[in-house]
């Protein structure tokens, strides 16, 4: 993989909100929510977490469904509800037209958008995105990070490096009559990197191997080294496969780690 990386940045986010939080690296905290025993001993959890950028909603509002067809939203202060089709950031669309170009003008993209379907919305998070040619970026909710019932996050896949457009999230309300808020300042979205030579016929090259007496010799020996040696000594050390894992990453950020 390591030859597929670009000399330069493998994404760079855009701000067309004005004011909106820019987005951060992942960090294998999961923004400080992981219980302490899985960030000491569980790396496949900490991997997971710090894989991609956390995204933020560009200001404080809330949304509210009725259990049928409409959606409500209000933000920041303002105690009015309205109800939801396609609603522009407040001032942004004036503002948009004062720097656009000519044809862009009169385009400026809806922060919030209705489906037909009852309860599915689409959020803009306020940023466009681009990334090195051949790269992807898949939307999709915080890895294990836990946030509102109220809402169900679709995940996405995005072609950035050919597509400059909001980048957005669609979402499924599922609390009806309930307000359901977003935070500026807690993300959202988190989006990760996957090279587009794994959208295509790649992933179709699997194998399964059918029953455990087709295990050769060397899985055999590879069980033993990372399951039953291991449980076999009484003084081993707690989270081996994280000691091992990190010393292969020296030299690397461990964001959010002191």
């Amino acid at each position: 993989m390591d030859q597929l990386l670009p000399d330069a940045p493998l994404v760079k986010f855009y701000r067309f909100l004005p004011g909106a939080r820019a987005p951060e690296r992942a960090d294998r905290s999961a923004a400080g929510s992981m219980p302490m025993r899985a960030f000491r001993y569980c790396e496949a959890m900490r991997t997971a977490s710090a894989l991609g950028w956390y995204v933020f909603p560009p200001m404080n509002f809330r949304l509210m469904w009725d259990g049928a067809n409409d959606v409500l939203w209000n933000y920041e202060k303002n105690d009015d509800w309205y109800p939801l089709e396609s609603a522009q950031f407040p001032n942004f669309a004036p503002h948009f037209d004062s720097v656009a170009p000519p044809e862009a003008q009169g385009y400026a993209p809806p922060f919030l958008g209705s489906f037909k379907d009852p309860a599915g919305l689409m959020l803009w998070s306020g940023f466009v995105a681009r990334t090195a040619p051949g790269w992807n970026l898949l939307v999709r909710a915080p890895a294990n990070l836990t946030h509102s019932l109220g809402y169900e996050t679709y995940e996405g896949i995005i072609e950035t490096d050919r597509w400059f457009g909001p980048l957005f999230v669609n979402l499924k309300l599922t609390r009806p009559d309930v307000p359901i808020a977003f935070d500026a300042n807690y993300p959202f979205l988190q989006v990760q990197p996957v090279h587009r030579s794994l959208c295509g016929d790649a992933l179709d090259q699997f194998d399964v191997v059918e029953r455990i007496e087709d295990l050769q010799p060397a899985d055999w020996a590879d069980f033993h080294r990372t399951v039953s040696k291991p449980m076999q000594d009484p003084h081993r050390p707690r989270g081996e496969y994280a000691v091992q894992t990190r010393k292969r990453r020296q030299g690397e950020d461990e964001p959010g780690e002191a």
